[in-house]
């Protein structure tokens, strides 16, 4: 296990690979853990980086800073202290939202952005995340019946409800909408195209972005995709790391959708 001390705290991330620094965060329900596989398959080309966010998994719980602008300080603290340059950034629901938001905060840092189940507004948030309060709600429950990985189960126990009910109100009161078409950095945002939680982005929200931001949905995957179709994710993910700033270069395989663009 590692971990850095920043002002806040401590932060837990685990690292493996070299070349191309990647940075994985991890969304609402789960921590670092549930990267392992993707890492691995990356391994041989890309330095990858997988870390807890503040009352998540093994990094500190302070009860406070669990806002998306306190997410976004951790990750610019955590490359500060390991001397991340020029990463992508691959970030999963909550996780997205922070990847996407430090991006637009923070120019030059990044080369790229792949945003996976991540809400651009509140209202793409269904109901079941949208209404849990922290208050005797289980985030087991919460958990899809094809979702019960244990990567993410056990996870869960270390997880501090309030992060949880807190990050999702942040989120629910941000709108990325607005930061996307000034972003010059490759984009993709992936979706499952029977996700429970979050909704994708409607066609009209992308209309003012340049060729740089791309949407494609993986058909029958849900919030999870990374493990519930992890072949295709990955391929997915090598595409992109590959393409560089020409997302046209990612095939349209019969098992992606390309949706909004």
């Amino acid at each position: 296990m590692s971990a850095i001390v920043v002002n806040e705290g401590l932060i837990h991330y685990e690292a493996l690979g070299r070349g191309r620094p990647v940075i994985f965060l991890h969304g609402w329900l789960g921590s670092w853990r549930y990267w392992i596989p993707t890492m691995e398959e990356l391994s041989a080309k890309q330095r990858t980086y997988a870390l807890d966010l503040w009352g998540f998994g093994d990094s500190d719980k302070p009860g406070k800073n669990y806002s998306v602008d306190a997410y976004v300080k951790l990750l610019r603290d955590f490359m500060d202290k390991l001397g991340v340059v020029h990463p992508t950034l691959v970030g999963h629901g909550l996780g997205g939202v922070v990847a996407l938001k430090f991006a637009a905060e923070n120019p030059g840092w990044v080369d790229q952005v792949m945003a996976v189940s991540a809400p651009l507004a509140g209202e793409a948030i269904n109901r079941p995340l949208a209404t849990f309060s922290g208050n005797g709600d289980s985030l087991i429950k919460l958990m899809p019946k094809r979702a019960r990985f244990p990567e993410i189960e056990l996870e869960l126990l270390k997880t501090d409800v309030l992060a949880v009910a807190e990050s999702i109100q942040s989120v629910m009161l941000s709108d990325l909408r607005p930061i996307l078409p000034p972003l010059t950095i490759p984009v993709l945002l992936v979706y499952g195209t029977n996700d429970p939680f979050i909704k994708p982005p409607d066609p009209k929200w992308l209309r003012f972005c340049d060729e740089n931001v791309r949407a494609i949905s993986l058909e029958g995957a849900q919030h999870f995709p990374m493990l519930e179709e992890q072949n295709k994710f990955n391929r997915l993910l090598k595409e992109f790391l590959d393409a560089g700033g020409d997302l046209s270069a990612i095939e349209l395989k019969d098992e992606w959708q390309r949706r909004l663009r």
